[in-house]
């Protein structure tokens, strides 16, 4: 949000915060959504790159189409035992697996967070 739109906004009255304080997600919470939503990030990703439809994933993973759709957008039902597996039988290494999980940006919850709160959290 850009910073004009952001103080308007907080004149009115509304407060910027990310989507794990509305949620009340604690920090292990929060990782774990930021985890799964990086590597299903990279699991359609990548799909796209191999040129393989959901359904060609699905067979080679033991699934079903209407699964991988919920793998893509990291469905709450996903596992991420499911989502490293999808992974794996697109070719991804244990290290990249690593990196893609790692990279705190590649998953991050994409709302503004207030000051006060990354201060809080510095601390």
């Amino acid at each position: 949000m850009k910073a004009a739109k952001q103080k308007k906004l907080e004149a009115a009255g509304w407060k910027a915060s990310s989507a794990a304080d509305f949620l009340e997600l604690s920090e292990a919470e929060e990782m774990l959504v930021n985890m799964k939503l990086a590597l299903a990030t990279e699991v359609k990703t990548r799909r796209k790159q191999l040129n393989i439809t959901q359904q060609d994933l699905a067979k080679r993973i033991g699934s079903s189409q209407s699964r991988v759709a919920k793998i893509e957008v990291a469905d709450r039902t996903v596992s991420l035992d499911l989502l490293v597996r999808s992974l794996a039988t697109l070719g991804a290494s244990r290290s990249a697996i690593g990196r893609i999980v790692g990279t705190r940006k590649a998953g991050k919850m994409k709302t503004k967070t207030s000051p006060k709160k990354r201060l809080a959290r510095q601390k």
